[in-house]
């Protein structure tokens, strides 16, 4: 199997598309501020209390993945670095 490394901006279009077309509506009104990591090569996601939880399940269902997109529900990033508070998406 031949694996391929994404650009980091080709990794977030990606996750941010299939986010978008496949999670949100699942995910967006009871799951607020869990994070979601996503597979952007199957598409496969997990969603955890955590960045690492997240991660930790989606690389049980594919250990194999190398381009993951790391997202936190109903927010616009992850994390804020200088210690501010990330900001909502609504």
């Amino acid at each position: 199997m031949t694996t391929t490394r994404r650009s980091a901006e080709e990794t977030a279009r990606l996750g941010d598309e299939i986010y978008e077309r496949d999670i949100r509506s699942l995910v967006e009104d009871v799951h607020d501020g869990a994070f979601v990591a996503i597979d952007v090569a199957s598409g496969d996601w997990a969603m955890g209390e955590s960045d690492l939880s997240a991660v930790d399940r989606l690389r049980s269902q594919q250990p194999d993945a190398i381009d993951v997109w790391l997202l936190r529900v109903g927010y616009r990033v992850v994390a804020s670095l200088g210690g501010g508070t990330p900001q909502r998406s609504r």
